[in-house]
């Protein structure tokens, strides 16, 4: 003979199935979607970044991985979009001193200024500025190990800074405002198009380590 306690687990998986949609139902209402690709709104793109620098090849694999169907082109006229670098500069600065005056900690500092236009030179996305700022501890008396841990940060700094700039690139404002190019204002700024100067450094103190093309520069 059967009694309750048979009917038990089957009650179980029956309640722990229906929470199951009760969620999905309330987590599709909220809108919530799984990340993924983000296609961006033009197929061609064209961007004065030099493609042979870490940050160069690292926003075009950013780009393509996030937009499959959208490709990089060598030439400005053959681009739907593009993506103009204006500035970017990589520094340290001293944070502390101990009491003899030597550096206790540095802050490394990213800048990276794009703005985004359509072939007829609107404006897509404004000049737009994004950050990223560390604070890193420094021992002297081992420079050589430091100077890989600062690489190692300033590449990681440099990686977040292109996720930040797909996401800008991706995101719903930059869709409408390309949907509706005729309606957005002309970039009259000149040489637009010209290859993007390097990073910009800014001088180090004497005795401080070096920012060097292998340690995350732009």
């Amino acid at each position: 003979m059967l009694t309750s306690q048979h009917f038990v687990p089957t009650s179980q998986r029956y309640l722990r199935g229906l929470a199951c949609m009760a969620l999905c139902l309330f987590l599709a209402a909220c809108g919530f979607h799984l990340k993924g690709a983000v296609p961006l709104p033009f197929s061609t793109i064209y961007t004065n970044i030099e493609e042979n620098s870490e940050f160069g090849s690292g926003i075009r694999r950013a780009i393509v991985a996030s937009s499959p169907a959208t490709r990089f082109v060598s030439e400005p006229a053959q681009a739907q979009a593009r993506l103009t670098q204006l500035a970017n500069t990589q520094s340290l600065r001293e944070l502390s001193l101990d009491a003899q005056g030597r550096v206790e900690e540095y802050e490394l500092n990213l800048e990276f200024v794009f703005q985004l236009t359509d072939d007829k030179g609107h404006i897509i996305l404004p000049p737009t500025t994004l950050r990223s700022t560390r604070e890193i501890p420094y021992d002297d008396s081992v420079v050589q190990a430091k100077q890989g841990e600062i690489g190692i940060v300033f590449k990681e700094m440099q990686q977040s800074l292109i996720d930040r700039v797909v996401r800008r690139l991706s995101s719903p404002d930059v869709a409408h405002a390309f949907a509706n190019a005729e309606s957005q204002p002309v970039d009259e700024t000149p040489g637009a198009a010209t290859p993007a100067a390097p990073a910009m450094q800014a001088p180090t103190p004497w005795g401080a380590p070096r920012i060097v093309p292998d340690a995350g520069l732009f």
